[in-house]
């Protein structure tokens, strides 16, 4: 589950995001109850796993997934240096890569670059980076795995993300 904030009025969604904390939740956490469209709290975003809330620009959350959080932060460290950052130092990172205007930015990388759970554009679509292959993905879930292309790629997942990943941390793929 995903949470970019208050993004509604009644049923209708009348912003992409509410600040720069993007965060990834579990989507039962007894501390944390909140009904979809509820008036004045956050509006709950379901995603499909956490890789495509990777490439969408959210990172793990501290409260509900604090195991999780630690891991990425370990790995951020160790792709970005300096100290054991912070929430407020990941968001304002990520939210300077993950859009231009109100669309998804997106960047270029040698496909051969790209780690295990980097999303890409393949065939016109995103496509989950996995081994020697992609993955295509759309609403229905995963399709089949082809051969990792050759040559450069448009990147969805936020570059910092990317070197997340490169440092290892591992995100769940359904």
């Amino acid at each position: 589950m995903g949470n970019r904030g208050c993004l509604h009025r009644g049923h209708t969604v009348v912003r992409n995001h509410s600040g720069k904390r993007w965060i990834i939740c579990v989507t039962d956490y007894p501390a944390r109850t909140v009904a979809q469209w509820s008036e004045g709290h956050y509006t709950v975003l379901f995603f499909h796993d956490e890789a495509v809330a990777l490439a969408a620009g959210h990172r793990p959350c501290a409260l509900c997934r604090r195991e999780r959080y630690n891991d990425f932060r370990a790995a951020w460290q160790s792709a970005h240096g300096g100290g054991q950052p912070g929430a407020d130092e990941m968001d304002a990172r990520l939210h300077a890569e993950r859009l231009v205007g109100s669309h998804q930015r997106t960047h270029e990388a040698p496909w051969s670059s790209l780690p295990d759970g980097a999303f890409a554009l393949f065939d016109g679509g995103p496509a989950l980076v996995l081994g020697e292959t992609v993955v295509s993905w759309s609403a229905e879930g995963y399709g089949t795995p082809a051969n990792r292309p050759t040559g450069t790629a448009t990147v969805l997942t936020p570059p910092p993300t990317v070197a997340v990943l490169a440092a290892g941390y591992h995100p769940d793929v359904a």
